[in-house]
Protein backbone atom coordinates (compact mmCIF):
# COMPACT_ATOMS: atom_id res chain seq x y z
CA UNK A 1 0.00 0.00 0.00
CA UNK A 2 1.60 3.39 -0.98
CA UNK A 3 0.81 5.84 1.91
CA UNK A 4 1.52 9.70 1.94
CA UNK A 5 2.11 11.20 5.45
CA UNK A 6 1.31 15.06 4.48
CA UNK A 7 2.78 16.68 6.83
CA UNK A 8 5.77 14.28 7.58
CA UNK A 9 8.56 16.63 9.01
CA UNK A 10 6.21 18.16 11.45
CA UNK A 11 5.43 16.79 15.21
CA UNK A 12 2.58 15.13 14.68
CA UNK A 13 3.61 13.67 10.84
CA UNK A 14 6.36 12.48 12.88
CA UNK A 15 4.43 10.09 15.64
CA UNK A 16 2.61 9.19 13.07
CA UNK A 17 5.27 7.61 10.86
CA UNK A 18 6.33 6.00 14.54
CA UNK A 19 2.77 4.55 14.75
CA UNK A 20 2.74 3.19 11.28
CA UNK A 21 5.86 1.09 11.94
CA UNK A 22 4.49 0.01 15.87
CA UNK A 23 1.41 -1.08 14.30
CA UNK A 24 3.13 -3.12 11.10
CA UNK A 25 0.93 -0.96 9.19
CA UNK A 26 1.33 -2.83 5.14
CA UNK A 27 3.33 -0.24 3.51
CA UNK A 28 4.97 -0.81 0.29
CA UNK A 29 6.02 2.66 -0.37
CA UNK A 30 5.93 5.54 2.06
CA UNK A 31 5.37 9.10 0.39
CA UNK A 32 6.72 11.90 2.80
CA UNK A 33 5.23 15.25 1.95
CA UNK A 34 5.86 18.37 3.13
CA UNK A 35 6.86 21.91 2.84
CA UNK A 36 9.39 23.39 -0.30
CA UNK A 37 12.20 23.84 2.10
CA UNK A 38 11.72 19.93 2.89
CA UNK A 39 11.50 19.07 0.08
CA UNK A 40 14.55 16.32 -1.16
CA UNK A 41 14.91 15.28 2.39
CA UNK A 42 15.21 11.58 3.02
CA UNK A 43 12.92 10.05 5.54
CA UNK A 44 14.38 6.66 6.87
CA UNK A 45 11.34 4.18 7.27
CA UNK A 46 11.51 0.82 7.76
CA UNK A 47 14.83 0.15 6.93
CA UNK A 48 14.50 2.17 3.51
CA UNK A 49 14.79 6.09 2.36
CA UNK A 50 12.09 7.93 1.10
CA UNK A 51 12.38 11.48 -0.54
CA UNK A 52 10.39 14.13 0.93
CA UNK A 53 8.07 15.39 -2.01
CA UNK A 54 5.70 18.26 -2.21
CA UNK A 55 2.27 18.35 -2.38
CA UNK A 56 1.47 18.43 -6.19
CA UNK A 57 4.06 15.54 -6.79
CA UNK A 58 2.61 13.78 -4.33
CA UNK A 59 -1.00 13.74 -6.02
CA UNK A 60 0.66 12.40 -9.25
CA UNK A 61 1.76 9.45 -7.39
CA UNK A 62 -1.66 8.64 -6.97
CA UNK A 63 -1.37 7.06 -3.02
CA UNK A 64 -3.74 4.78 -1.63
CA UNK A 65 -4.63 6.63 1.45
CA UNK A 66 -2.96 10.15 2.43
CA UNK A 67 -2.50 11.32 6.26
CA UNK A 68 -2.76 14.61 6.65
CA UNK A 69 -1.29 16.75 8.90
CA UNK A 70 -0.61 20.01 8.01
CA UNK A 71 -3.19 22.65 8.84
CA UNK A 72 -6.32 23.31 7.54
CA UNK A 73 -5.93 25.14 4.66
CA UNK A 74 -3.57 22.55 3.02
CA UNK A 75 -6.35 20.78 3.18
CA UNK A 76 -8.94 22.67 2.06
CA UNK A 77 -6.50 22.69 -0.77
CA UNK A 78 -5.27 19.23 -1.56
CA UNK A 79 -7.58 17.07 0.01
CA UNK A 80 -9.89 17.25 -3.03
CA UNK A 81 -7.04 16.74 -5.14
CA UNK A 82 -6.10 13.54 -4.08
CA UNK A 83 -9.31 12.89 -4.08
CA UNK A 84 -9.64 13.53 -7.85
CA UNK A 85 -7.47 10.41 -8.47
CA UNK A 86 -8.62 8.04 -6.35
CA UNK A 87 -6.76 8.54 -2.78
CA UNK A 88 -8.48 8.27 0.18
CA UNK A 89 -7.73 10.95 2.50
CA UNK A 90 -7.80 10.73 6.42
CA UNK A 91 -7.27 14.52 7.61
CA UNK A 92 -6.25 15.47 11.00
CA UNK A 93 -6.84 19.14 10.98
CA UNK A 94 -10.40 21.09 11.41
CA UNK A 95 -11.11 21.59 8.00
CA UNK A 96 -13.46 18.68 6.98
CA UNK A 97 -14.70 18.17 10.28
CA UNK A 98 -18.51 20.17 10.60
CA UNK A 99 -19.03 19.80 6.53
CA UNK A 100 -22.28 18.08 6.76
CA UNK A 101 -20.99 15.34 3.68
CA UNK A 102 -17.49 14.17 5.93
CA UNK A 103 -17.55 12.07 8.45
CA UNK A 104 -16.18 12.63 12.11
CA UNK A 105 -14.26 9.33 12.81
CA UNK A 106 -13.29 7.99 15.92
CA UNK A 107 -13.28 3.84 15.29
CA UNK A 108 -14.11 2.78 18.70
CA UNK A 109 -17.66 4.47 18.18
CA UNK A 110 -18.70 5.56 14.65
CA UNK A 111 -16.39 3.02 12.48
CA UNK A 112 -18.92 1.15 11.55
CA UNK A 113 -20.37 4.04 9.48
CA UNK A 114 -17.35 4.11 6.71
CA UNK A 115 -18.15 3.39 3.35
CA UNK A 116 -16.33 2.99 -0.15
CA UNK A 117 -18.16 6.54 -0.80
CA UNK A 118 -16.34 8.19 1.82
CA UNK A 119 -13.08 9.33 0.23
CA UNK A 120 -12.35 12.38 2.91
CA UNK A 121 -12.52 11.44 6.46
CA UNK A 122 -12.02 13.79 8.97
CA UNK A 123 -10.43 12.80 12.31
CA UNK A 124 -11.71 14.80 15.11
CA UNK A 125 -9.71 17.31 17.36
CA UNK A 126 -7.13 15.70 20.08
CA UNK A 127 -9.22 16.86 22.88
CA UNK A 128 -13.10 15.59 21.80
CA UNK A 129 -11.27 12.41 20.69
CA UNK A 130 -10.70 11.47 24.41
CA UNK A 131 -13.79 13.29 25.24
CA UNK A 132 -15.99 10.90 23.44
CA UNK A 133 -13.94 7.92 23.84
CA UNK A 134 -15.10 8.65 27.69
CA UNK A 135 -18.35 9.45 27.11
CA UNK A 136 -19.82 6.72 24.76
CA UNK A 137 -20.23 3.56 26.38
CA UNK A 138 -21.77 5.75 29.08
CA UNK A 139 -24.22 7.47 26.68
CA UNK A 140 -25.54 4.04 25.66
CA UNK A 141 -26.18 2.91 29.46
CA UNK A 142 -27.42 6.01 30.62
CA UNK A 143 -27.99 8.89 27.89
CA UNK A 144 -25.75 11.80 28.51
CA UNK A 145 -27.71 15.13 28.74
CA UNK A 146 -25.05 17.39 29.80
CA UNK A 147 -21.60 17.66 29.64
CA UNK A 148 -19.38 20.58 31.44
CA UNK A 149 -15.45 20.15 30.27
CA UNK A 150 -12.44 22.25 31.43
CA UNK A 151 -9.35 20.86 29.84
CA UNK A 152 -5.31 21.32 30.84
CA UNK A 153 -3.50 20.80 27.19
CA UNK A 154 -0.09 20.37 26.43
CA UNK A 155 1.77 22.23 24.70
CA UNK A 156 2.81 19.64 21.96
CA UNK A 157 -0.40 20.78 21.05
CA UNK A 158 0.31 24.02 20.12
CA UNK A 159 3.61 22.28 18.22
CA UNK A 160 7.37 22.66 18.19
CA UNK A 161 7.42 26.30 18.72
CA UNK A 162 5.56 26.05 22.26
CA UNK A 163 7.99 23.14 23.19
CA UNK A 164 10.76 25.23 22.38
CA UNK A 165 9.29 28.55 24.29
CA UNK A 166 9.18 26.35 27.23
CA UNK A 167 12.14 24.70 27.33
CA UNK A 168 14.16 28.52 26.51
CA UNK A 169 11.87 29.42 29.56
CA UNK A 170 13.14 27.00 32.19
CA UNK A 171 16.78 26.84 30.83
CA UNK A 172 16.49 30.75 31.37
CA UNK A 173 17.24 31.46 27.59
CA UNK A 174 14.95 34.05 25.64
CA UNK A 175 13.52 32.92 22.64
CA UNK A 176 10.71 33.38 19.72
CA UNK A 177 7.30 33.07 21.64
CA UNK A 178 4.04 30.74 20.50
CA UNK A 179 2.11 32.31 23.08
CA UNK A 180 1.41 36.07 24.13
CA UNK A 181 2.42 34.84 27.76
CA UNK A 182 5.56 32.69 29.32
CA UNK A 183 3.99 29.36 29.69
CA UNK A 184 6.40 27.77 32.47
CA UNK A 185 4.79 28.01 35.51
CA UNK A 186 2.00 29.88 34.41
CA UNK A 187 -1.47 28.28 32.79
CA UNK A 188 -3.20 30.43 29.95
CA UNK A 189 -6.82 30.16 29.19
CA UNK A 190 -6.72 30.31 25.71
CA UNK A 191 -6.30 27.60 23.05
CA UNK A 192 -7.04 28.89 19.51
CA UNK A 193 -8.44 32.03 18.68
CA UNK A 194 -11.34 33.44 20.36
CA UNK A 195 -14.70 33.44 18.53
CA UNK A 196 -17.30 36.59 19.00
CA UNK A 197 -19.73 34.86 21.32
CA UNK A 198 -16.16 34.62 23.96
CA UNK A 199 -15.33 30.39 23.61
CA UNK A 200 -12.43 29.73 21.43
CA UNK A 201 -12.17 28.12 18.49
CA UNK A 202 -10.88 25.04 20.50
CA UNK A 203 -13.60 24.79 23.21
CA UNK A 204 -16.33 25.45 20.01
CA UNK A 205 -14.50 22.34 18.85
CA UNK A 206 -15.03 20.22 21.82
CA UNK A 207 -18.84 21.41 21.83
CA UNK A 208 -19.45 20.67 18.21
CA UNK A 209 -17.76 18.02 17.50
CA UNK A 210 -19.16 16.05 20.56
CA UNK A 211 -22.93 16.31 19.21
CA UNK A 212 -21.70 14.85 15.92
CA UNK A 213 -19.71 12.03 16.99
CA UNK A 214 -22.38 10.95 19.84
CA UNK A 215 -25.38 12.99 19.76
CA UNK A 216 -26.71 16.24 18.55
CA UNK A 217 -28.91 16.48 21.17
CA UNK A 218 -26.02 16.30 24.23
CA UNK A 219 -25.74 20.20 25.65
CA UNK A 220 -21.58 20.74 26.00
CA UNK A 221 -19.62 23.91 27.57
CA UNK A 222 -15.96 24.19 27.58
CA UNK A 223 -13.17 25.91 28.96
CA UNK A 224 -9.82 24.98 27.17
CA UNK A 225 -6.56 25.64 29.44
CA UNK A 226 -2.90 25.66 28.35
CA UNK A 227 -0.23 24.42 30.69
CA UNK A 228 2.86 23.83 31.04
CA UNK A 229 2.93 19.62 30.57
CA UNK A 230 4.26 17.88 27.45
CA UNK A 231 2.63 14.20 28.01
CA UNK A 232 -0.74 14.64 26.91
CA UNK A 233 -4.11 16.88 27.36
CA UNK A 234 -5.95 16.37 30.49
CA UNK A 235 -9.44 16.66 31.47
CA UNK A 236 -12.43 17.31 34.23
CA UNK A 237 -15.57 16.01 33.01
CA UNK A 238 -18.81 17.01 34.38
CA UNK A 239 -21.38 14.77 32.83
CA UNK A 240 -25.45 14.60 33.95
CA UNK A 241 -27.16 11.66 32.77
CA UNK A 242 -30.89 11.17 31.74
CA UNK A 243 -30.44 8.48 34.16
CA UNK A 244 -29.21 7.25 37.20
CA UNK A 245 -26.26 4.73 37.68
CA UNK A 246 -24.54 2.80 39.73
CA UNK A 247 -20.41 3.55 40.15
CA UNK A 248 -19.65 0.37 40.53
CA UNK A 249 -20.97 -0.52 36.72
CA UNK A 250 -19.69 2.72 35.29
CA UNK A 251 -16.29 1.43 36.40
CA UNK A 252 -17.07 -2.23 34.93
CA UNK A 253 -18.25 -0.51 31.62
CA UNK A 254 -15.36 1.81 30.98
CA UNK A 255 -12.87 -1.45 32.23
CA UNK A 256 -14.80 -3.05 29.83
CA UNK A 257 -14.23 -0.52 26.71
CA UNK A 258 -12.17 -0.92 23.90
CA UNK A 259 -8.99 1.65 24.53
CA UNK A 260 -10.18 2.98 28.02
CA UNK A 261 -7.47 2.13 30.33
CA UNK A 262 -9.56 2.48 33.73
CA UNK A 263 -7.10 4.18 36.46
CA UNK A 264 -9.36 4.69 39.56
CA UNK A 265 -8.02 3.79 42.76
CA UNK A 266 -7.53 6.93 45.19
CA UNK A 267 -6.70 4.45 48.22
CA UNK A 268 -3.66 3.92 46.60
CA UNK A 269 -3.34 7.18 44.37
CA UNK A 270 -3.98 6.13 41.33
CA UNK A 271 -5.45 8.46 38.87
CA UNK A 272 -4.84 9.42 35.33
CA UNK A 273 -1.91 11.57 34.78
CA UNK A 274 0.01 12.81 31.49
CA UNK A 275 3.61 11.28 32.67
CA UNK A 276 1.36 8.03 32.35
CA UNK A 277 -0.26 8.84 29.08
CA UNK A 278 2.98 9.82 27.00
CA UNK A 279 3.43 7.46 24.72
CA UNK A 280 0.64 4.85 24.74
CA UNK A 281 -2.20 4.53 22.45
CA UNK A 282 -4.91 4.64 25.45
CA UNK A 283 -7.30 7.01 26.81
CA UNK A 284 -7.02 6.84 30.68
CA UNK A 285 -10.39 7.44 33.13
CA UNK A 286 -9.95 8.10 37.28
CA UNK A 287 -11.20 10.04 39.83
CA UNK A 288 -14.59 8.55 39.20
CA UNK A 289 -17.51 10.45 41.77
CA UNK A 290 -20.89 11.18 41.86
CA UNK A 291 -21.45 14.94 41.70
CA UNK A 292 -23.05 15.81 45.11
CA UNK A 293 -24.61 18.79 44.05
CA UNK A 294 -27.27 17.43 41.47
CA UNK A 295 -29.15 14.24 40.90
CA UNK A 296 -27.66 11.81 38.00
CA UNK A 297 -24.52 13.60 37.26
CA UNK A 298 -20.82 12.13 37.33
CA UNK A 299 -17.04 13.57 37.87
CA UNK A 300 -14.47 12.33 36.30
CA UNK A 301 -10.76 12.71 34.87
CA UNK A 302 -9.67 11.82 31.36
CA UNK A 303 -6.25 11.48 30.07
CA UNK A 304 -4.75 10.77 26.69
CA UNK A 305 -1.49 11.78 24.78
CA UNK A 306 -2.88 13.83 22.40
CA UNK A 307 -0.11 13.19 19.11
CA UNK A 308 -1.51 9.80 19.78
CA UNK A 309 -4.36 8.61 20.35
CA UNK A 310 -5.56 12.23 19.88
CA UNK A 311 -4.12 12.64 16.55
CA UNK A 312 -1.59 10.02 14.80
CA UNK A 313 -3.32 6.33 16.15
CA UNK A 314 -6.44 7.31 15.42
CA UNK A 315 -6.13 8.51 11.87
CA UNK A 316 -4.20 5.14 11.36
CA UNK A 317 -6.60 3.48 13.12
CA UNK A 318 -9.18 4.65 10.92
CA UNK A 319 -6.78 3.67 7.55
CA UNK A 320 -6.64 -0.15 9.27
CA UNK A 321 -10.49 -0.31 9.92
CA UNK A 322 -10.88 0.83 5.91
CA UNK A 323 -8.54 -2.28 5.39
CA UNK A 324 -10.41 -4.45 7.64
CA UNK A 325 -13.80 -3.55 5.79
CA UNK A 326 -12.15 -4.45 2.80
CA UNK A 327 -12.30 -0.79 1.49
CA UNK A 328 -8.50 0.20 1.11
CA UNK A 329 -6.87 -3.01 -0.69
CA UNK A 330 -3.22 -3.84 -0.22
CA UNK A 331 -1.69 -3.63 -3.36
CA UNK A 332 0.30 -7.28 -2.33
CA UNK A 333 -3.31 -8.82 -3.21
CA UNK A 334 -2.89 -7.84 -6.40
CA UNK A 335 -5.50 -5.42 -6.21
CA UNK A 336 -4.75 -1.14 -5.99
CA UNK A 337 -7.91 0.72 -5.03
Amino acid sequence: MRVAVVGATGMVGNVMMEVLKERSFPITELIPVASEKSVGKMIEFGGLEFPVVDLATAVTMKPDVAIFSAGGETSLEWAPQFEAVGTTVIDNSSAWRMHPDKKLIVPEINGDSLTAADKIIANPNCSTIQLVMALAPLHKAYGVKRVVVSTYQSITGTGVKAVQQLENERAGISGEMAYNYPIDKNCIPHCDSFLDNGYTKEEMKLTQETKKILDPAISVTATAVRVPVVGGHSEAVNVEFEKDFDLADVRKLLHETEGITLKDDPTTNSYPMPRFAESKDDVFVGRIRRDESQPNTLNMWVVADNLRKGAATNAIQIAELLIKKGILVPMTTGAHN
